[in-house]
Formats: C-alpha cells, structure tokens, sequence
C-alpha cells in the first residue's frame, strides 16, 4: 500500500507544474457552477492560457456532458492518466470517464471519495498548467473538505450565487468554510441574473438581482461579475456545445469574458482577498 507520505509527494510533484489553482464553489446545488466552470475553462484556454478542468463531483458528474467529451476516456501509462483533451489547451478529468453504466450510482463513503480526488490530483498527468479549475460539488462535505486539504497553496476560490436570499443562505457559509480552511478568495460571480428576453432584448429578474454583490459588500470580497439567465447557456449544455464558442457574439459570452478579465486582474495582480 503506498505511504500517504509519498501520495503527498506525488500530489505536490504534480500541482506544483501548475501556476493557479482556482476552487469553483457553491453553497447549493443548482446554481449553475459546473457551467460557468465550463465556461470559464473555455475561455481561458481561448486566451491562449494552458488550463486543466478536474470535475471533482464523484457523485453528479456533469462537466464532460457540457462539454460534449463523455464518450472519450483518459489512457493510462505508466506514468500516470492522461486526462481528455478537449482541445490543445484545455485538458479533463471526471469520474464520469470511469463510470461504464452513465446510470449507475456512486455510492462511496469519505474515505473512497478522498482516495479518488487523491488520484485525480497526483496521478492525473496535468503537465505544465496556467490554470487548474477544479469544480467542486455543492455544499462544504467530503470533497470541498478533501480538494482543501489537499492543495494548501491553491490561488483561492471563485464562488457562485443566484441572486435570491435562499441562495445567498448557502453562499454565506461557502464564504466562511474557505475562510475557516484559509482558502484566499478570488471573488463571487452572480449567475442567472436578470432573464434576457429573445425578442424585446429587455431584462426581467426572475430570481432578483443584486444578491452576489450585496454578499461581496458585506464580506468585503471581490465581486467578478453577472451572468444572465440564458436559454442559449441550456441548450449549449445539452448539446454539448459550449456556449463560449457556439455563441461567442451574444450577451452572455461578453459576461463570461468580462468575469476572466477580472479574474486575471486579481490573480496575476496578486489581488487575491485573503
């Protein structure tokens, strides 16, 4: 059995090839993360940045449907697994990959699940990274605990909201488990903010808005930006098409693009909120 000394090495070896390593969180489910994880992966890689996407979800796996790559498997060798290209610059990693029956539940204990984000970080060949964006799954259980524990030196946490108060409940306590776990903190991104309409171009707030930057200013954290709640982000889903690149003119990619410019000023600025 190996020493969980030389697990740690492995793990250290290989995220210290990686420049930033951003944790993607969530107080609750449904508030979109692993899509605008998705996005954010793609448009980074689009900016010329080597990035890896590790979908940390041992449970609800969903990044390689979105991304439209759940057919392709990682190959091992016999220096590691070499996660799923999605193109050049952009690498994946998901329980999902090693699922055969994509109906079939995981029902693993703590201990199981450690074991897994353990491999997927230390034994995943990542190579030379500018970016690592590890989507976690909702809430502040086993795997958030793990992926902390795991990489004390990551670049810090990027946290997405709805705009209701229901959501920011959640959020609250996402913001105070990284503090806790001394996770520095990238900033808060508001998703499904405002419904576009596809006819009159005007903005409804279906689920309010103004709740994630309420949270950045009581916090006193970074606010990284909005995302409206699109139809176009539903369908590029499904498909499998992301919507970075299937609709780089509309609306929403600009908000995707705006929020990487932010991330850029303060991760490369060292702007970091601790």
């Amino acid at each position: 059995m190996e020493k969980k000394a030389d697990t740690e090495s492995k793990i250290a070896r290989n995220l210290g090839r990686i420049k930033h390593k951003i944790i993607i969180l969530s107080g609750k489910g449904g508030v979109g993360k692993s899509t605008v994880s998705a996005n954010l992966a793609i448009g980074l890689s689009e900016k010329g940045y080597s990035v890896g996407l590790l979908d940390s979800d041992i449970h609800g796996p969903s990044i390689p449907k979105i991304l439209g790559v759940e057919d392709k498997l990682p190959e091992a060798t016999e220096t590691g697994i070499n996660p799923v290209s999605v193109h050049p610059k952009l690498k994946v990693m998901s329980m999902a990959f090693l699922i055969q029956d994509r109906d079939a539940p995981v029902i693993w204990r703590g201990p199981l699940k450690m074991g897994a984000i353990k491999q997927f970080l230390g034994e995943v060949n990542w190579g030379d990274l500018d970016y690592l964006i590890i989507d976690l799954p909702p809430g502040t259980g086993d795997e958030p605990l793990s992926v902390a524990q795991l990489i004390p030196d990551g670049t810090g946490a990027i946290i997405v909201t709805t705009p209701q108060d229901v959501a920011l409940l959640s959020v609250r306590k996402s913001i105070n488990f990284v503090k806790k776990m001394n996770i520095p903190i990238v900033g808060i991104i508001e998703n499904m903010s405002g419904f576009i309409c596809p006819h009159c171009k005007n903005s409804v707030d279906i689920f309010k808005s103004g709740g994630g930057l309420k949270a950045s200013k009581d916090f006193m954290i970074p606010f990284l930006g909005k995302i409206p709640l699109d139809p176009q982000i539903v369908e590029s889903g499904d498909s499998g098409k992301i919507l970075m690149i299937k609709n780089e003119k509309s609306d929403t990619a600009k908000a995707f693009r705006d929020i990487i410019e932010n991330i850029e000023k303060h991760v490369n600025k060292g702007w970091v909120k601790k």
